[in-house]
């Protein structure tokens, strides 16, 4: 009779436990497994143990789990608390075997004792996360810009609004950055808040082993008064083609910017950089207004198009108050939670002047998964396509139609950011 295998144990590591815990990150991301004693100590310099887990086989790291707190922004700009779930990996020996099943029970339990309103994740797979009660609440779009076929003028020499752009440093983006971002994330439903850490990290202070840095330029706009309203990362290859032609691209790593005026001279000034004939976007919203800044959009071409920040509701009541409404109307919601967290009968009533949520025993008229509900927070899904493709039921005919003049926004979502 063979002997049973010992539980493999879930829990919060320790302090002692972040070289093996990484070890095990690394091996789940395909990264050598080596572990430097720098990574090590930067990791130690801001996880928190607490919430960050590990699953462990005889001592050993099989499986890895971190949380950290975050806030979103919710429809109509209030910052929502949020359960922000990254470094997500189960070792390739011990696949199907109900550890993240684990870990993440065990992090969302948590997060609603909190008082977290939402969870948040980016998801390197799309089948895992649905399971869990997430739903794509935003959605991504990179495109390559063929620049001589925009029509541009590559006469251009600045800004025709008053506006200046000036070249400048990571010390200057780091005195700069966080007031405008903070300005923008205010602004753009599905945005999450930046730390100083960040900012260390994408202008060169803090630099990673497993992230090998090259020094990119950093461009400003200003507007005619004076204030800054844009700034952009890229950096640039060097191609050459035949006959001494040259074919080089500038790749965005982020652009921000806090008005239209801005965001159009800093692709201008992309488009207008002498050798570039290529202008790869970066990740951007979907209905991002970079095509139709050119005078042939198409020379704009989609290159990716993807789901990008996952939503997973934790508080109903507080979720759908903390957002505002395109219309005014009532709506009775059957929300269906698999994991016990959420799930319940509430009545939503919106106005321009706001919105509240309470329980109800009345009859309901749209029943959807919490994970559904996590695609139309933000405003980006449909509720007739949900209706259509099965995943939400009208239980009173012409309910979807109603939710979606509720829900939906005139723009789309966007998360900029990567955790």
């Amino acid at each position: 009779m063979s002997r049973p295998e010992p539980p493999i144990d879930v829990r919060p590591i320790t302090e002692a436990d972040i070289p093996d815990w990484t070890r095990a990150l690394n091996t789940g991301f395909l990264r050598t497994p080596d572990v430097a004693e720098t990574e090590i100590a930067d990791r130690s310099s801001y996880i928190v143990p607490a919430r960050t887990l590990g699953a462990f086989d005889a001592g050993r790291c099989v499986a890895t789990f971190r949380s950290f707190a975050q806030e979103i922004t919710a429809v109509g700009g209030t910052p929502v608390p949020a359960d922000a779930i990254s470094n997500v990996t189960v070792t390739p020996t011990h696949r199907r075997r109900g550890l993240l099943t684990r870990m993440m029970a065990h992090d969302l339990a948590a997060a609603k004792d909190r008082g977290d309103v939402v969870a948040t994740l980016i998801a390197a797979e799309y089948p895992i996360y649905g399971r869990y009660g997430f739903g794509p609440a935003t959605w991504t779009t990179q495109w390559s810009v063929d620049v001589p076929r925009t029509g541009l003028d590559p006469r251009w020499a600045g800004p025709e609004d008053g506006g200046r752009i000036d070249l400048v440093d990571g010390a200057d983006v780091r005195k700069i950055g966080p007031e405008l971002f903070e300005r923008v994330r205010r602004a753009q439903p599905g945005a999450v808040d930046r730390d100083e850490r960040w900012w260390l990290v994408n202008t060169g202070v803090l630099r990673l082993d497993r992230s090998p840095w090259t020094e990119p330029f950093f461009a400003v706009y200003r507007s005619a008064g004076g204030e800054v309203e844009g700034l952009v990362s890229y950096q640039a290859d060097d191609h050459w083609g035949d006959g001494k032609q040259p074919l080089n691209t500038a790749t965005v790593n982020w652009l921000i910017t806090a008005t239209p005026d801005a965001e159009r001279a800093l692709w201008r000034y992309l488009c207008a950089i002498d050798w570039i004939t290529t202008v790869k976007s970066g990740w951007r919203a979907p209905d991002d207004l970079l095509p139709f800044y050119l005078p042939d959009p198409r020379a704009a071409k989609v290159t990716t198009v993807a789901d990008w920040l996952w939503v997973r509701v934790l508080d109903v009541i507080r979720a759908l108050e903390a957002r505002t409404y395109e219309g005014q109307g009532e709506l009775v919601l059957e929300v269906v939670d698999a994991g016990g967290l959420s799930g319940g009968r509430y009545r939503l009533q919106a106005a321009a002047d706001g919105a509240s949520c309470t329980p109800t025993t009345a009859d309901a008229e749209l029943a959807l998964d919490v994970a559904d509900l996590g695609r139309l927070w933000l405003g980006d899904e449909s509720v007739v396509r949900l209706v259509a493709l099965g995943r939400v039921r009208e239980e009173r005919a012409g309910a979807a139609r109603v939710a979606n003049a509720l829900l939906r926004t005139s723009r789309r979502p966007w998360c900029p950011d990567i955790f």
